[in-house]
């Protein structure tokens, strides 16, 4: 099913049921092809309907500034599973408050989304910082929540 995973306290009866999809790589790879593909002619559209990556170095910042706080000091220690709660929770959190800070960014510049698009903001901005935050606070550059990942999701 892909990036895919169950809350099990998200109410059965929605429409996704207690499911939360992130589909990041997928994501990603899209983000990455945009502007080759736009440089070669093609437009594309719909710009506004891209989420924020759910990924570590998105994620990490918001942890590591401190606009996400762990339920639970031993999150900062422990080592969890893609499928772990706190994980998918951290995912869909990044995910939503990149889109709130996206708009944020876009109203105190004055800029629209086609000038501005979520993209500029992750590449130029959250995943890099993310990367260099990551990198001051621990030796090893490694998120402040560590995931147990072969690869295929983070």
């Amino acid at each position: 099913m892909g990036d895919v995973w169950e809350l099990p306290y998200l109410p059965e009866h929605e429409k996704a049921g207690r499911f939360v999809s992130f589909h990041k790589l997928s994501q990603w790879l899209t983000y990455s092809l945009m502007e080759p593909l736009q440089e070669a002619g093609f437009k594309i559209t719909d710009l506004h309907l891209m989420t924020g990556l759910p990924e570590y170095r998105n994620g990490g910042l918001l942890v590591d500034f401190g606009v996400l706080l762990p339920k639970s000091s031993s999150t900062l220690v422990d080592e969890f599973s893609p499928s772990a709660e706190v994980i998918i929770e951290w995912r869909a959190l990044t995910v939503s408050i990149l889109d709130e800070l996206h708009d944020v960014i876009l109203k105190r510049l004055n800029l629209s989304a086609e000038v501005f698009p979520l993209v500029k903001m992750l590449e130029g901005g959250t995943w890099k910082a993310g990367r260099v935050i990551a990198g001051e606070k621990r030796t090893d550059g490694g998120p402040p929540i560590k995931i147990n990942s072969d690869g295929t999701v983070f």
